[in-house]
């Protein structure tokens, strides 16, 4: 077996991997450029090639378009200590096999480079290089698999589907799909399904002719002809009204589709990508989207990470948005104290990036001083912190009060006539069990009870009860105060506003 060679400037890598891979009993050659690479490959090929691709002279790039050309079985990896898009889509369209980010784990490097030396398969792969305004931003391994799918799909027409929560990036990742596919020349149209109302949004979509509808005073071209010979992005599909998505799935079919008020049908050559942050498997099962549209979309899913699972994106997502915002406004770009941007790493932030870009764009603005501390930041996050702490203390406190024990929990629920038939022996095992789990004791009962009675719903339905009891809670303990009462709770002021209107609660005022 031929060696592998390792090309990196770095003498450390080199050395790590050297060192690995001869436990293996794999021999390695070593080149510190790829200059001295190319040079031995006119005498010799390695079984593997694995080049970083930041080195003085040619790159890592430049060493794996000679090598494809010449050799285009060789398995090439590419390692990095950087992680942009458009080097990890170059990469994988000049036909790595995969990449390593810097940092990698040694063991994971030897296993990957194994696995190449048993496959001669060319794939794709995602690396990396600073970019001066990189589309999308993350060095976690969740966002790895979305820079990994962008680049596999780069050369593809296929239909996808992205799903992840709001404030994720959808629309980043459909404009990167059409950026790096063969329609990067034609128009990228998007259209959020959700924000058109009904009775506008199938004009949108396919157009009318004069005279369709009061108002229709000249005909317009729909959404599908702007985006002729381009990509065609839906937001928020799951929210498209029942009927319009019998005409989309028309016009996925067999490619056709009618202006309003027209009758002369029009031929679509739009590649259609598809967002939603809606669990659509649910929404076909409560009839409220077609299943042959559901999978006319989801050929290819691709699932964007929420910011709570890529935390360690936090960091470099802050720096970029705050360097981004200093330059729209044209002031100096602040920065975060270590202990600020700890903090903001431990914090949900369930509007996610979107969430965060804001953030920037407020302290930008409103933050005194260049070095911002955790003062600084908004009172609601500040708050969220306090917040936190303080319910730990009352779970705290709670914990040293007297807990009914499941078999009190049953009899209390038998005296109300609530108990449903074997739920007396579910409590009987649970019996003695005293302390914090009591209530989960009395908890399962109830649920029990009511899916032995064939209840519906039973997660919304206990679920509201039990937020219902937290607030009613909280807000006896600060006396109907709401702001304090969503301190304790480690809720936010709008929330704990929501949740009162929502659940009916009585009592609450402003602090």
């Amino acid at each position: 077996m031929k060696p592998i060679w390792i090309v990196d400037d770095d003498e450390s890598i080199r050395w790590v991997l050297e060192k690995a891979l001869a436990r293996e009993n794999l021999a390695t050659k070593s080149f510190a450029n790829a200059r001295d690479a190319i040079a031995a490959l006119e005498f010799d090929t390695p079984q593997v090639l694995v080049s970083d691709i930041r080195m003085p002279g040619d790159s890592g790039l430049d060493l794996l378009g000679l090598v494809k050309s010449r050799f285009p079985g060789l398995p090439v990896i590419i390692i990095t200590a950087f992680s942009d898009l458009d080097s990890a889509v170059a990469a994988f369209q000049g036909g790595a096999f995969e990449y390593l980010a810097k940092p990698f784990d040694i063991d994971k490097a030897v296993e990957l480079i194994r696995r190449a030396l048993d496959e001669s398969l060319r794939e794709t792969s995602v690396e990396s290089g600073p970019a001066e305004t990189p589309e999308i931003l993350g060095q976690a391994p969740a966002m790895q698999e979305v820079f990994r799918a962008i680049g596999r799909l780069s050369q593809s027409n296929v239909t996808v589907l992205i799903t992840g929560e709001s404030g994720t990036g959808k629309e980043l990742v459909a404009r990167a799909l059409h950026k790096h596919s063969p329609r990067a020349a034609q128009p990228f149209i998007a259209l959020n399904t959700a924000a058109i109302p009904k009775d506008l949004l199938e004009s949108e979509l396919f157009g009318h002719e004069r005279g369709a509808f009061t108002g229709a005073q000249t005909t317009r071209r729909g959404r599908f002809e702007q985006a002729e010979n381009g990509t065609l992005f839906l937001d928020e599909i799951g929210d498209m009204p029942f009927d319009l998505q019998t005409r989309l799935l028309r016009v996925l079919s067999d490619g056709h589709f009618y202006r309003v008020g027209g009758h002369q049908p029009l031929k679509a050559n739009v590649r259609v990508i598809t967002a939603t942050h809606q669990n659509l498997e649910q929404r076909v099962r409560d009839g409220l989207f077609r299943e042959d549209l559901y999978h006319r979309l989801n050929v290819i899913r691709l699932r964007l990470p929420s910011l709570r699972e890529r935390r360690e994106d936090i960091p470099i997502l802050v720096r970029h948005f705050l360097v981004q915002s200093a330059k729209q406004l044209g002031v100096e770009a602040k920065r975060m104290s270590e202990a600020t941007v700890q903090f903001l790493s431990g914090l949900d932030l369930p509007g996610n990036v979107r969430q965060l870009e804001n953030l920037c764009n407020w302290i930008t603005v409103m933050a005194p001083g260049q070095t911002v501390e955790v003062k600084d930041l908004p009172p609601e996050l500040a708050q969220e912190q306090g917040g936190q702490a303080a319910v730990l203390g009352l779970a705290a406190g709670a914990a040293a009060q007297p807990v009914p024990t499941a078999a009190e929990g049953y009899a209390a629920l038998q005296h109300h006539g609530t108990v449903a038939p074997g739920a007396e022996a579910a409590a009987g095992a649970a019996g003695g069990a005293a302390g914090p789990d009591g209530w989960l004791a009395l908890l399962e009962l109830q649920a029990a009870n009511m899916l032995s009675g064939g209840q519906q719903e039973v997660m919304a339905v206990l679920g509201r009860q039990f937020e219902s009891a937290l607030i009613r809670t909280a807000l006896k303990h600060t006396h109907g105060r709401k702001n304090d009462a969503a301190v304790r709770l480690g809720i936010g002021r709008n929330t704990i506003t929501r949740k009162i209107a929502e659940l009916g609660i009585d009592g609450a005022k402003d602090d």
